[in-house]
């Protein structure tokens, strides 16, 4: 497998890249569900906030590198067999899912730095507060964050079941693509 992509095929930084943020995502997800439920004395309580914080950073600056990946390296041009529906359609749900994935990244942000408190990523490095606003920040911030994270997960799910009706019903390789298997 290539490393990068070309007019057919993804290539394994794409490929590997798209798998590591779909897990990263639903992880985060998960902790973000679970940790709302922690109580004051629960052992988690203060951990498991941090560790979100701390991969939210990373996964940001892994948005970063992926935005700029797909203009050093094009996705493949889509099938032909792709009618211009399906085309919009799927530039539409991944300009939607990269804003809010952005989106969440940033409100997770202003939620943490409310207080004017860096954020310490894995205490390797701080990231600084630019905006701090208080509680009222937090709280806004905070109802985004999750409607955000609800609708990222909806969407991949759809975004999921569409790559599944592209390989068990047209039967093309849209989905074999995105596994990093070579076009015939």
């Amino acid at each position: 497998m290539r490393w990068r992509n070309t007019t057919k095929d993804f290539g394994a930084i794409s490929v590997f890249i798209h798998w590591a943020v779909a897990l990263v995502v639903y992880g985060m997800f998960a902790l973000g569900l679970w940790m709302v439920t922690l109580g004051y004395y629960d052992a988690w309580y203060h951990n498991a906030p941090e560790i979100h914080k701390s991969i939210g950073c990373i996964l940001f600056a892994i948005m970063v590198i992926r935005f700029i990946w797909r203009f050093v390296s094009p996705p493949p041009t889509p099938l032909s067999s792709y009618s211009r529906l399906t085309r919009i359609s799927a530039i539409v749900a991944h300009l939607t899912l990269y804003i809010a994935l952005f989106a969440i990244l940033i409100t997770g942000y202003l939620i943490s730095t409310a207080d004017g408190q860096p954020i310490s990523v894995f205490s390797w490095l701080d990231v600084p507060a630019l905006i701090s606003g208080g509680a009222a920040q937090a709280d806004f911030a905070g109802d985004i964050h999750l409607w955000l994270a609800w609708t990222v997960v909806v969407l991949s799910v759809l975004h999921g079941l569409a790559a599944l009706k592209h390989h068990f019903v047209d039967g093309d390789i849209t989905l074999k693509r995105m596994f990093g298997h070579p076009s015939p």
